[in-house]
C-alpha cells in the first residue's frame, strides 16, 4: 500500500475515535472540534510517511498537540475580547450593556470595524497594545500631541458609532387612567 492509502486507510478508521477524543477535551464545543480534527488529520497528511502501524495512538498524540494549541488560541481570543470589552472598566470607567443585552465585546467590534483603518489603529493601539500617548506617537510617528489629537477624535467617533448602533431608549409615558 502507498503511503496515501496508509493514511486513507487510517482516515477512515480512525476519524470519529479522534472526533471524540477530542470533543471530550473541548466539552462537545463542535465548531472547535471540528477545526482541531481537521488540523490533526492535516498533520497526519502531512507526515504521512511517519504514519505507524498501528496509528489511533499516534493520532491521540498528535490531537494533543492540536488541542493545546486550539486551548491557547482559544484563551487569547477571549483575553481579546474581555479586554475590549472592558476596556474602559479598566480605565476606572463604567461599561454599560447594549440595550440588546448583546455581549459588550460583539457590539464594540462592530463599531469599531466601521472606523476608518486610521482610527481603527491608534485605538487597537491602545487597547491591545496598551500603548500610552507617548509610545502611539514613536508607532505613528508623529508628534505626542498630534498622537493624542488622533486618539481623543477616534474615541469620539467609536463612542458616535456606538450611539448610533444602540440609540438611547425614549422614556416611556405613562398612562393616567
Amino acid at each position: 500500500m502507498s503511503n496515501d492509502e496508509i493514511f486513507a486507510a487510517a482516515y477512515r478508521e480512525h476519524y470519529w475515535a479522534v472526533s471524540r477524543y477530542v470533543a471530550r477535551r473541548l466539552d462537545g464545543r463542535m465548531s472547535e472540534v471540528e477545526e482541531v480534527v481537521a488540523e490533526v488529520f492535516t498533520v497526519a497528511w502531512r507526515r504521512r510517511d511517519d504514519l505507524p502501524a498501528t496509528p489511533l495512538p499516534w493520532l491521540y498524540g498528535v490531537a494533543r498537540n492540536c488541542l493545546a494549541n486550539a486551548v491557547r488560541g482559544y484563551g487569547r481570543r477571549r483575553r481579546l475580547v474581555d479586554r475590549l470589552g472592558n476596556d474602559e472598566t479598566a480605565h476606572g470607567r463604567h461599561i454599560v450593556d447594549s440595550p440588546d443585552s448583546e455581549a459588550p465585546g460583539a457590539w464594540v467590534h462592530e463599531a469599531l470595524n466601521r472606523l476608518s483603518p486610521a482610527d481603527q489603529e491608534v485605538l487597537r493601539l491602545t487597547a491591545w497594545e496598551e500603548l500610552g500617548v507617548e509610545e502611539i506617537a514613536v508607532a505613528l510617528g508623529c508628534g505626542s500631541r498630534a498622537a493624542a489629537m488622533r486618539l481623543h477624535r477616534a474615541r469620539r467617533r467609536l463612542r458616535a458609532e456606538i450611539d448610533r448602533m444602540c440609540p438611547p431608549t425614549a422614556p416611556k409615558e405613562r398612562s393616567h387612567g
